[in-house]
């Protein structure tokens, strides 16, 4: 097909588009067989969707590129030949980096009508931020920007402005709860992007890569920072809980660890 038809049916698919993994997944798979001949042009129709579609398209649309940047670091991931034209990108994750705060002004736009994307928009972005899918940095900047956005909503403003038609509402709330129950099977895995080492991995407390690895710091890293982030400092809490293992571990008295020390 010549570009033109390419561009033409790959919007037709967006409109079409639904919170079903089999529609995501169509739109996923089309996007990536013509990347090496039409990427910039295909980017530039999710751009337009984005901007000009009804608010519940566009969050469709988010989590199409959720779906979208996973498939991309699957797609780096493998072994390429020397014939293709862009062995080293990352697809579609390049330009999620580059528009990211195009993306989420338009599908959160200002007003009440971007309240019922907020949500939503922030789950993806903390998990893209979790998962090192765009630099956690940015993510945050973007992050803080929609928390600024919420707080800016004029409460005496005409609710009635964001009214969805009631079918519409039905659609949204059965949609919801598709796009969520995705979200929840993925938040706690990690990217797989990155290439380990082709001997088996020895259990370590030293790390794996450096600070300054970037796309080469390993998954088993990642996850390991993200725990250590989350993990608070040592407390009553846990002097608690160490006794009452210890309890249940020496019942006999006399012969119970100390830790007093």
């Amino acid at each position: 097909m010549d570009p033109f038809e390419v561009r033409m049916q790959f919007l037709n698919l967006l409109k079409r588009l639904t919170a079903s993994q089999q529609s995501i997944q169509k739109v996923v798979g089309y996007a990536l067989k013509y990347f090496s001949s039409c990427g910039e042009d295909l980017w530039d129709c999710i751009i337009e969707e984005c901007q000009k579609g009804s608010i519940n398209n566009r969050i469709n649309i988010l989590y199409f590129l959720d779906s979208l940047c996973e498939s991309s670091l699957l797609a780096k991931a493998r072994p390429h030949s020397s014939k293709e034209k862009h062995p080293n990108s990352s697809y579609y994750v390049d330009y999620v980096s580059r528009d990211l705060t195009k993306i989420v002004e338009y599908v959160v736009p200002q007003g009440r009508q971007g309240l019922p994307n907020l949500m939503s928009t922030r789950q993806i972005l903390e998990s893209w931020r979790s998962k090192r899918v765009v630099d956690p940095a940015k993510a945050s900047e973007v992050l803080a920007t929609l928390e600024s956005r919420k707080d800016s909503v004029d409460p005496s403003a005409d609710p009635r402005q964001m009214i969805l038609p009631r079918q519409e509402v039905f659609k949204r709330i059965e949609e919801d709860r598709e796009r969520h129950k995705r979200l929840r099977e993925r938040r706690w895995v990690q990217p797989v992007s990155h290439n380990l080492p082709n001997q088996a991995l020895l259990a370590s407390f030293m790390p794996l890569t450096d600070d300054g690895d970037g796309e080469g710091e390993l998954t088993l890293d990642i996850e390991f920072e993200n725990d250590w982030e989350t993990t608070s400092d040592w407390n009553e809490d846990d002097d608690d809980a160490a006794h009452d293992e210890n309890e249940l571990c020496f019942p006999n008295k006399e012969v119970a660890m100390d830790l007093s020390a």
